[in-house]
């Protein structure tokens, strides 16, 4: 798949939580050999982040409104505001999430899933300030004037 949004798009059928649309950003990834499924709106959501060792760490996804804490609210980090050292206070580094699908909005609100090939991997952003440690996905913005999406996950392969 090409890193860039036009580019071999797979949609999957609408996702249902709680007997209800959810229409929030999601991923999914493998752990512990059980396919899992996390959406930004749970308050207790994970992202799959790869150790050196090959194993997998589970960190909370962001921060939500009205939670505690002093790390960003979101879930996302804009590659632009990365590079220019708006997230230095929070000793980022850079982590590999081994995710298998995730969803965006398009311009026009609607979730589109996307399917990662073997191989690749989203980048995140592993952020700390004192005890507190939260993962955002690093984002850019699609260089298209047409493109269909506001923001990109960074995606890399191994």
């Amino acid at each position: 798949m090409s890193s860039h949004p036009l580019g071999n798009q797979q949609a999957i059928a609408t996702l249902f939580c709680n007997g209800k649309t959810d229409m929030s950003y999601a991923v999914t990834y493998s752990f512990n050999n059980e396919e899992m499924k996390t959406y930004f709106t749970n308050p207790k959501g994970c992202l799959p982040v790869l150790r050196k060792n090959r194993s997998i760490a589970l960190v909370t996804w962001g921060r939500h409104k009205l939670e505690a804490g002093n790390l960003p609210l979101g879930g996302w980090a804009r590659s632009e505001t990365v590079k220019s050292g708006r997230w230095d206070k929070y000793f980022p580094k850079p982590v590999k999430l081994p995710l298998t699908s995730f969803m965006e909005k398009d311009i026009e609100g609607r979730s589109v899933w996307f399917t990662l090939t073997p191989g690749q991997w989203v980048q995140g952003l592993l952020a700390r300030y004192d005890d507190e440690l939260r993962v955002y996905i690093v984002t850019m913005t699609p260089e298209r004037e047409d493109a269909l999406f506001e923001r990109w996950p960074r995606i890399r392969v191994d």
